[in-house]
């Protein structure tokens, strides 16, 4: 009797984590089932954000949809600002298309975008000297958040050919995050055969950006091995043409790992 006891236990023990997970999964997929979108929401995206005017109407609809699976389970929220559907929606796309490719992939590791008016200081003050940040995301008190100014927001947007966009660049380093380390090396993304020659490469571009030849990378890309993760693959999603042209090897291996290729703009 004694050694039945702790096998019971184990299997209620089983029996409750299924259930839980059954509810769970059940619960996240009713919320995302009853979130709605605006009904120009469609026809917003098209006209302000290129990488969705690209897609196919199949490629479109799939893109919504991962769009309100993001808003019904990331709050995005002003501070000292107004936030509008427009804005949730371009937070979203930023949010999505670096993901696009992997229809499974979630954000596990963001509750809540907060949107600033502008620029703000790296202890998060909206007024005074040094307000010099776009956006950020890291752990402290900013565990499981993101902060976008909403001028960014914006810029990120109207201009899709300069290569910067500050959403995408800060929800890449989420991507990056999701292995366990903020360190330029998006395990989920890269296969180990391609670890090693992605780590060369940062070295090597970081290297020659620092000695005047930046082939177009912006150059707080050369900050950490991080950040040029970060800025390289707002390079690959906004101008890969210019990027495949530039930096060739660069190009097919950011290919490989955000795939399917991009149509060249």
């Amino acid at each position: 009797m004694c050694d039945i006891v702790p096998v019971m236990i184990g299997v209620l023990l089983f029996i409750g984590i299924v259930v839980w997970f059954v509810y769970f999964y059940a619960r996240q997929k009713r919320k995302v089932s009853e979130y709605k979108l605006p009904a120009d929401a469609g026809a917003f995206l098209n006209d302000n954000v290129s990488f969705f005017s690209d897609l196919g109407d199949d490629g479109k609809q799939q893109f919504l949809n991962r769009v309100r699976g993001f808003l019904a389970n990331t709050s995005v929220r002003g501070v000292g600002v107004d936030v509008s559907d427009e804005d949730r929606l371009l937070v979203a796309a930023g949010a999505i298309i670096p993901i696009f490719a992997f229809p499974d992939w979630r954000y596990n590791n963001i509750d809540e975008v907060l949107i600033y008016p502008g620029a703000f200081t790296r202890d998060f003050r909206k007024s005074g000297d040094g307000r010099d940040v776009a956006g950020m995301v890291g752990d402290g008190v900013m565990h499981r958040r993101m902060i976008l100014s909403k001028q960014a927001l914006w810029q990120s947007f109207r201009n899709e050919l300069d290569g910067r966009n500050t959403v995408i660049h800060e929800f890449v380093h989420l991507i990056d995050k999701a292995d366990g380390s903020v360190d330029g090396i998006p395990e989920y993304l890269l296969s180990h055969p391609y670890i090693i020659p992605w780590v060369g490469m940062i070295r090597d571009t970081i290297r020659e950006m620092k000695g005047g030849d930046t082939g177009g990378i912006d150059m707080y890309g050369a900050t950490s091995d991080a950040e040029f993760f970060a800025v390289i693959a707002e390079y690959f999603f906004e101008r890969p043409d210019k990027l495949e042209a530039n930096h060739p090897g660069l190009y097919a291996l950011l290919l490989k790992m955000f795939v399917p290729p991009l149509k060249k703009r």
